[in-house]
């Protein structure tokens, strides 16, 4: 019989079709034969034992094996006469046989069509920031201050000094989890304690004691105290002044310009602060276009896809928890928990592919050899970088597919009403002013 294709849904499909016994028997036969010149029969030499004894043997798991390739194929075939685009596994199912034939079933999801929205009425930002000397300088700033020193010093605690203390809170005059410690070191006035806490150590001196209240404020993230007033007593053992490093040959050095000159520190501070500018400027933009495709495109997601990337998520998840040291085996990770985020993903994967076979937004291949020379820049040898991604195509995917996302950018802002929006230099690097 010929293959039936029945709607069950809007995405889901039920294939009904048929393998001749006649074809199951003789692939049974062949495969047989095959196994009866070794096959290992107790009482025979390999080779030598007779069909009907191999049969007994090894028949129930030669039809097994027939039955799997030929409904596989036979799929196969009815989905491509069928012009069908098959999304995530089958289920199949066998059926009470019909005259010389065996009869399956196959239930499966196929692929949606997409119509990507018209975007010409839509509003995407495209991100803009130039680096200029004040993004250098402040990068500068910041360098030098991640290498400040702190020295000893007899005044009393400034902000921005470091001091170490011993400390004990208690509340009602019962001392609480966390709430004590020695030898702990911070920055006074930088708002790494509690205002309070921070307002009673600055002013103070090696060697001075203090008594004072606390008040935790009712969201604090320890429920235990969140809400409720503490008594601490704290003593300074120590206040440091930062000192930073002179902006000199030294420092140049320090930061691995052999020769010391602080216009070549300068330069490559500059092409590092670019990259990373650029790299977070795309990102912007291409996140800023992806939810502009979505907005006009309505994707009815397949669940066999879906469950998919559900699962690639819980078990990167597992792996993240595994490498920060917890045991992902005594942790829960329900899936409704990563639906929404993997319903994007598979939404928006379908309507990039979509974009890009309409457009022929294709990667070429100099688009790729950039990506990768670009990665291969901060590298000591950028040329083995080079080689080692060009060695195997596996390597170049990832290049590839940010070429891709790279064309759907520049296609959408030719669609779209692009909007340029400047950045400031702190709020793009996620830096306070």
């Amino acid at each position: 019989m010929q293959a039936q294709l029945e709607t069950l849904g809007q995405l889901e499909r039920r294939l009904d079709f048929a393998i001749p016994s006649a074809d199951i028997e003789s692939a049974v036969d062949a495969r047989l034969k095959r196994v009866a010149r070794t096959a290992r029969i107790q009482g025979f030499r390999p080779g030598k034992a007779p069909m009907k004894i191999v049969a007994a043997n090894y028949g129930l798991q030669a039809r097994e094996e027939v039955l799997n390739e030929q409904v596989q194929t036979a799929f196969a075939k009815a989905v491509q006469e069928q012009k069908l685009r098959v999304a995530g596994f089958p289920q199949f199912e066998g059926k009470p046989s019909e005259g010389d034939a065996f009869t399956f079933s196959a239930t499966f999801e196929v692929y949606p069509e997409i119509t990507v929205g018209d975007l010409s009425s839509k509003e995407v930002e495209r991100p803009v920031l130039v680096v200029s000397d004040a993004e250098v300088d402040k990068t500068i700033d910041i360098l030098r201050k991640q290498r400040t020193r702190f020295d000893r010093v007899e005044r009393a605690a400034e902000k921005g000094d470091r001091v170490i203390v011993d400390f004990k809170g208690t509340i009602d005059g019962v001392a609480f989890s966390g709430g004590s410690s020695e030898n702990y070191a911070f920055l006074a006035g930088e708002g790494q304690m509690l205002p309070e806490f921070d307002n009673a150590v600055l002013g103070m001196k090696e060697g001075e004691s203090k008594t004072f209240d606390l008040a935790f404020p009712a969201d604090y993230q320890g429920q235990e105290v969140a809400g409720k007033t503490a008594q601490f007593e704290v003593t300074v053992k120590n206040v440091a002044a930062p000192q930073l490093p002179e902006l000199n040959a030294d420092f140049a050095k320090l930061l691995g310009i052999e020769s010391g000159d602080l216009d070549a520190l300068r330069a490559e501070i500059r092409k590092n602060v670019e990259r990373e500018v650029k790299r977070r400027l795309t990102a912007r933009a291409k996140e800023a276009v992806m939810q502009a495709l979505l907005d006009v495109t309505p994707v009815e997601t397949p669940k066999a896809l879906l469950n998919q990337e559900i699962g690639r998520l819980i078990e990167n998840a597992r792996q993240e928890m595994q490498q920060r040291g917890f045991d992902p085996k005594n942790m829960p990770f329900p899936p409704e928990v990563f639906e929404e985020q993997a319903k994007r993903r598979v939404s928006l994967g379908l309507v990039l592919a979509e974009v890009v076979r309409a457009n022929k937004l294709e990667a070429k291949p100099e688009q790729i050899r950039t990506i990768v020379d670009e990665f291969a820049e901060s590298y000591e040898h950028p040329e083995e970088v080079v080689k080692w991604y060009y060695s195997s195509p596996e390597r170049l995917e990832g290049p590839e597919a940010l070429a891709l996302e790279d064309n759907v950018v520049e296609f959408v802002y030719t669609q779209a009403k692009t909007v340029d929006k400047q950045l400031a230099f702190d709020e793009l690097m996620g830096q306070q002013a």
